[in-house]
């Protein structure tokens, strides 16, 4: 997916794009994290705004649901003092048969400034930073099962709030990572990042085959697999991208793979649980350990308007 030179980065290596955390130096990675830091602060003030994107238009293009990814690019965009544009997709020429370009173009000529794209098309955002004018960014809000850049990015700045440092880090990525956009964008940011080790954990049939070319650990136990872990995140069953019958039941799903009291009683101490949401307690994790002291899952949705706002910023302020 990554070409010769990286579609996300200008000639001088700045970025201008967020398409995936693939192929992001730490250093880029970092910058987006420390510069994140900056706006956690704006959310206390009595005036919640900054004037860094006061002019500059945000199109949000879902062209798949969303509940906290679509509202937190809106609220972080808002915050930038940017006009934000929701498009109805449902009711936008896209559902007339206009191609995903021809929108694009259309859009383009109402002076937008950074779309904010998610599809069910893996790759979907790069086509379109292809074919966007120099002065206009894209930021990949989940193509497919291919990316979640902020996502993984917003994990990344929960796991450093709560644990400071990568390097002496054990995490595990449990449950349908073979359909899961956020798993791989974490794997790729905490590989990048120098985390000393990640596991994938889950049954046979939603880990992907080429797990261990990523450099992660596999389990098919969730008992081995959070063991002596640092941060455990949960993932979501993915229902409606599975064919056939990868499973036997959401029940039998829960007694094998969902988290509960006792088993995180594996992980360390001191481990935090995260999860990117919408979470389905009773399935993937017990609503005891997803509303529990060890939980981070809603301060997640907090940091996320912060890294939504520093990327927004960042890349706006890289003209190509």
């Amino acid at each position: 997916m990554l070409h010769r030179r990286n579609p996300q980065l200008n000639q001088h290596g700045e970025l201008i794009h967020l398409l995936s955390t693939e192929g992001l130096s730490r250093e880029t990675l970092t910058h987006i994290l420390d510069t994140a830091a900056q706006f956690v602060s704006v959310s206390d003030r009595e005036v919640k705004k900054v004037p860094l994107l006061r002019g500059k238009s945000v199109f949000n293009l879902f062209f798949e649901n969303s509940t906290r990814t679509r509202t937190t690019f809106e609220i972080a965009a808002t915050r930038l003092s940017a006009d934000v544009i929701n498009l109805d997709i449902a009711r936008s020429s896209a559902s007339k048969g206009e191609s995903l370009l021809d929108t694009i173009a259309n859009l383009s000529a109402m002076a937008a400034d950074i779309f904010v794209v998610r599809h069910s098309e893996s790759g979907a955002p790069y086509l379109i930073a292809q074919h966007v004018a120099p002065h206009v960014h894209v930021v990949n809000a989940g193509d497919g099962r291919h990316a979640h850049p902020t996502q993984g990015l917003l994990d990344m700045y929960t796991i450093r709030h709560y644990k400071k440092d990568f390097t002496n880090l054990t995490v595990a990525i449990v449950g349908d990572v073979l359909h899961s956009r956020v798993a791989r964008s974490d794997i790729h940011a905490l590989t990048t990042l120098g985390c000393a080790e990640v596991r994938v954990v889950g049954p046979r049939t939603l880990v992907p085959s080429d797990m261990a070319n990523m450099g992660v650990r596999v389990f098919n136990t969730l008992e081995e697999g959070i063991k002596g872990c640092d941060v455990i995140i949960m993932l979501r069953l993915q229902n409606e991208r599975m064919n056939g019958a990868l499973l036997p039941s959401s029940h039998e799903y829960f007694k094998s793979f969902g988290l509960t009291a006792e088993k995180l009683a594996l992980a360390k101490p001191d481990a935090i649980v995260m999860h990117p949401g919408p979470i389905n307690r009773g399935v993937e994790i017990d609503s005891t350990v997803a509303d529990g002291t060890q939980s981070v899952i809603l301060p997640q949705v907090t940091f996320g308007i912060a890294v939504r706002m520093a990327v927004m910023g960042i890349v706006a302020g890289n003209e190509a």
